[in-house]
Order: structure tokens, then sequence, then C-alpha cells
């Protein structure tokens, strides 16, 4: 790599960045669908049990409110930590 030129250097180091990135994404796509199984799972064992027959649009509505709770508190504390290191 030392006999490459800035540009073809910069060039590399940005496509090693970009498929750094893509496979990261890919891999918390992965966890983040096994984490709605585990919370789909979690309101149909111990949720819908306690509400009446037809509730579907209940349960629904108590897993995005999960969903979107676990994702600000999970974006919250990944912020912090990316502040953190800027410092």
């Amino acid at each position: 790599m030392a006999d490459k030129n800035p540009s073809e250097r910069k060039l590399h180091t940005a496509i090693v960045k970009q498929m750094i990135t893509l496979t990261t994404s890919g891999f918390g796509l992965v966890a983040a669908l096994a984490w709605n199984n585990v919370i789909q799972e979690f309101v149909n064992e111990y949720v819908k049990k306690y509400l009446s027959v037809g509730s579907g649009v209940i349960s629904l509505l108590i897993y995005a409110i999960l969903i979107t709770i676990l994702a600000v508190i999970i974006t919250y504390q990944l912020t912090k930590i990316v502040e953190r290191l800027d410092e």
C-alpha cells in the first residue's frame, strides 16, 4: 500500500469504511429481527392472556410501545457513547 498515491489510498480507505458500515448494518438488522421475535413472543405469552379475546390491536399497540421505548433508550445510550469518544 506504500506504493499507492494518496488519492488511491483515500479511495481504498473509503471503500473499506463503507464495507464495514454495511456489514455492521446487516448484523444490526439481524439482531433487530431477533429482538423483534423475542418481544413478540413476550407479548403473546405474558400480555395477551390478560387481555380479552379479540384484542389484537391492543397487543400490537403494547408491542409498538415496547419497541419504541427500547429504540429510544438504545439510541440515547449510543449517542452518549459517541459523544464521549469525540471528546
